[in-house]
């Protein structure tokens, strides 16, 4: 098995510190860089080229969503998944034709969860 290359985003440090330790404890999985904007994002998944993205749907400036939407231009093939602390049912409609493979709420992640997602929307 290949290691899955994750770029964690959000405009709060402590949720990438957050990520980070999520991803360094989850095996077959390497965190290869984290971004504070969905600028920043676009940027270093262009360079990068992520197999999986950890997106905070809510960011000052461009938001999780329509960064999610530009990812494929910059990054094709690479899987998205939204995070955030609302419900699903509490975000916009509008993330729904985002083209994000999930949606998550932060306080729901953990290694289990990292890996079933990848073998639900990942190239497995």
């Amino acid at each position: 098995m290949s290691v899955v290359k994750v770029l964690a985003v959000d405009d709060q440090p402590v949720f990438r510190r957050v990520a980070r330790q999520l991803v360094q404890s989850t095996d077959g999985f390497e965190l290869v860089a984290e971004a504070s904007s969905g600028e920043e994002a676009l940027a270093l998944a262009s360079e990068l080229r992520p197999d999986l993205v950890l997106l905070d749907v809510r960011m000052p400036g461009l938001d999780g969503i329509e960064t999610a939407r530009r990812l494929p231009a910059v990054a094709p093939g690479t899987v998205v998944v939204l995070i955030s602390l609302e419900r699903l049912a509490d975000l916009p409609a509008s993330m729904a034709s985002a083209g994000a493979a999930a949606h998550v709420r932060k306080q729901e992640l953990s290694p289990g969860r990292l890996r079933g997602l990848w073998h639900l929307h990942g190239r497995v």
